[in-house]
C-alpha cells in the first residue's frame, strides 16, 4: 500500500508539472504553406517535466499538435520498464546508492514516423548528503530518406554544472536537426531543436525536463517523451 501511495504521489507531481508547462505557437504564423496546406503551424515551442519512476518502471507521455496549433497533452503513463525485471532493494541510509536514469524526446510526424530524437543516460552515486559521482551520455537519432535526403543532425552538445560532491547534478543535452528532402528541397522550412535536462539528486531521486522548438510543424505531429 505504501508503494502505491508513493507511486500516486509521484505521478501527481509529474502531472502538475506537465499542466503548468508552457507550449506556444505564433498565431500570426498559422496558415498555408507554399504547398497550400492550411494545417501548418510555425514557431511551436513545447516544454514539460516528468518524475523519474521507481526502479523497474517507466513513465511516458505523448503530446500532439492540435487543430489550433496548441498542444494536446496525453496522460502520463506508468508502465513496466522493457527488458529484464529489476529488483529494487532498500539500501542503508549511510551506504552509497548507485542509480541510472534514461530519458528520451522524440518527434513523430502524422504517419507515426520518427523524425528526430534525443536520448540521455545518466549514472550517479550518492550517500544521502551529496552526489558523490555522476556522468551523462547523450545520443541522437534522425530519419533519412532515399537519395541522401531527409533529416540531418546540425549540432549537439551536453554540459553539467557539477559532477561530484554536490547536492544536485544538473545535466543538459541539446540537439538541433535540419531537413532537406522530398517535403522541402530547399532545406529552409523545417528544423527541430531538442533540449533535455536531468537533475540527479543526493537523496537518490531525479527529474527530467524537456523542451522542443519546431520551426514549422503540422497538425497531427506527435512529441513522445519519457523517463525510466
Amino acid at each position: 500500500m505504501r508503494h502505491r501511495i508513493a507511486l500516486a504521489a509521484a505521478l501527481t507531481t509529474g502531472l502538475l508539472a506537465l499542466t503548468a508547462a508552457s507550449a506556444t505557437a505564433a498565431p500570426s504564423e498559422v496558415g498555408k504553406t507554399a504547398s497550400g496546406d492550411a494545417r501548418a503551424c510555425a514557431d511551436v515551442k513545447l516544454s514539460g517535466a516528468l518524475p523519474v519512476p521507481p526502479a523497474g518502471m517507466s513513465v511516458r507521455q505523448d503530446v500532439s499538435i492540435g487543430p489550433d496549433c496548441t498542444p494536446v497533452l496525453g496522460p502520463a503513463r506508468l508502465v513496466p520498464k522493457a527488458g529484464p525485471a529489476v529488483n529494487a532493494q532498500a539500501a542503508p541510509a549511510a551506504a552509497l546508492v548507485d542509480r541510472q536514469v534514461r530519458s528520451w524526446s522524440e518527434m513523430y510526424d502524422c504517419c507515426n514516423i520518427r523524425m528526430t530524437g534525443l536520448y540521455t543516460t545518466s549514472d550517479w552515486s550518492s550517500d544521502g548528503t551529496v552526489v558523490t559521482a555522476s556522468s551523462t551520455d547523450a545520443t541522437q537519432q534522425w530519419n533519412r530518406e532515399p537519395w541522401n535526403a531527409g533529416w540531418s543532425l546540425k549540432s549537439s552538445d551536453k554540459s553539467a554544472d557539477c559532477v561530484a560532491n554536490c547536492a544536485v547534478s544538473t545535466n543538459v543535452a541539446n540537439a538541433s536537426f535540419s531537413y532537406q528532402g522530398i517535403f522541402d528541397p530547399t532545406g529552409t522550412v523545417y528544423a527541430n531543436t531538442h533540449r533535455s535536462t536531468v537533475a540527479l539528486k543526493a537523496d537518490g531521486t531525479a527529474s527530467c525536463t524537456f523542451e522542443v522548438d519546431l520551426k514549422n510543424t503540422f497538425v497531427g505531429w506527435n512529441w513522445q517523451r519519457g523517463c525510466e
